[in-house]
């Protein structure tokens, strides 16, 4: 559990660093997206330890890394240079 805990933390915060360095000008501040990598992809690996059991570490991290990532993707904010239309009504 110890090596799983580690593994999903280093794979949140690796999300964090790419989607930081990839994304900057639509995520919020730097900490949150440093908070929320490694928190999210934790708490995805305690949830697919608790579905999984003991002994499949592979399919911890994957579970790990698909919801820190989902969970960082929540914080993207739409492109700042999005036309909208006046409804006609």
């Amino acid at each position: 559990m110890l090596l799983e805990a580690l593994g999903s933390v280093l794979l949140g915060f690796a999300f964090a660093w790419a989607a930081d360095r990839r994304l900057s000008g639509r995520l919020p501040a730097r900490r949150v997206v440093f908070l929320t990598g490694p928190l999210g992809a934790l708490f995805g690996a305690g949830v697919t330890h608790a579905a999984l059991g003991p002994g499949h570490l592979l399919g911890t991290l994957a579970g790990a890394a698909l919801i820190g990532a989902v969970l960082l993707s929540l914080l993207l904010r739409p492109r700042a240079h999005r036309l909208r239309r006046a409804l006609p009504f």
